[in-house]
């Protein structure tokens, strides 16, 4: 399977992340893949994943993670990745051969609309879930697919305060640019729309999860391996560069003094040949109940 059923058509969101953005994270997969792993790697690397368990992994993007899981179940468990970008999973499953690892496939669908069985073990997610169209529904839609028992970690960022490789760029565009407007075509709610642990808990209950906790993970990431490189990482992507993307021909016409004010800002955070700035995240852990009927 490599697509939503036909009578659910893919949302406005699903469709820009296959026009727009796809092309973008691709160019900048090892920044994103590799650069910002500080935060899945340091879950997974405590996690203890019982051998034979089923997986799920939202929004797996090339596959990683799943293969990662894939392997922490052993040869006895599966893990099925779901992302709604087909090029992603194209390298996943690449990916995977290559590692020789068999137990992991990977589907082209919306999480939201999925119709999934009560079958996982563990719902797994690294900077999936803040995108989500209707969080409820897509929370819920996961709650389905796990079993009586069975455990949601996922990883969000903290607010853009709390993350300066995100939020200085966006400071020294909108410095020259006017902010998105009313129409602007986005990725989903975005990457702070879990920020609020408060918010979240809510959330997460509504759609009938319980036992919900949050672990704050501070450290660095490597957003290029030259000032050149992630000052134009960070106009392709992120908040910065929904800016720039919004404003169209007058960010064209202020190119050079915007390029020139964010090597200014990100020069002083190379370090070694990369560019090292801060960052902060949520681990969520939420269970479905042990007592409910799959």
């Amino acid at each position: 399977m490599s697509t939503s059923p036909k009578s659910q058509p893919a949302s406005e969101y699903v469709e820009f992340w296959n026009d727009t953005l796809a092309e973008k994270f691709n160019r900048y997969q090892h920044i994103l893949m590799n650069g910002l792993s500080y935060h899945s790697r340091v879950i997974l690397e405590d996690l203890e994943i019982e051998p034979g368990a089923r997986i799920l992994d939202v929004g797996c993007g090339w596959g990683d993670t799943a293969i990662q899981l894939a392997r922490m179940a052993g040869p006895r468990g599966e893990v099925l990745g779901i992302d709604c970008v087909e090029s992603f999973l194209e390298d996943a499953r690449r990916r995977a051969e290559q590692a020789g690892v068999d137990n992991v496939r990977f589907v082209a669908a919306d999480v939201e609309r999925y119709p999934f069985r009560s079958e996982f073990d563990l719902c797994f997610s690294r900077f999936g879930m803040m995108f989500f169209e209707h969080p409820v529904a897509a929370m819920r839609n996961i709650h389905k697919a796990l079993r009586p028992g069975g455990e949601l970690i996922f990883i969000v960022w903290r607010d853009i305060e709390a993350n300066p490789w995100l939020g200085l760029p966006k400071r020294v565009v909108l410095d020259f640019l006017p902010p998105p407007g009313e129409g602007a075509r986005t990725c989903g709610p975005g990457p702070f729309s879990m920020a609020d642990p408060e918010v979240v808990r809510q959330q997460l209950e509504i759609a009938g999860f319980e036992d919900i906790g949050f672990d704050r993970e501070d450290g660095p990431v490597e957003v290029g391996d030259s000032v050149e490189e992630a000052m134009r990482f960070q106009l392709a992507l992120g908040p910065a560069g929904e800016v720039f993307r919004e404003a169209g021909e007058e960010a064209e016409r202020q190119r050079p003094e915007i390029e020139a004010a964010l090597r200014e800002a990100l020069a002083p955070f190379e370090k070694e040949g990369k560019v090292v700035m801060g960052s902060s995240s949520w681990t969520v852990w939420a269970r479905k109940p042990l007592d409910e009927a799959p």
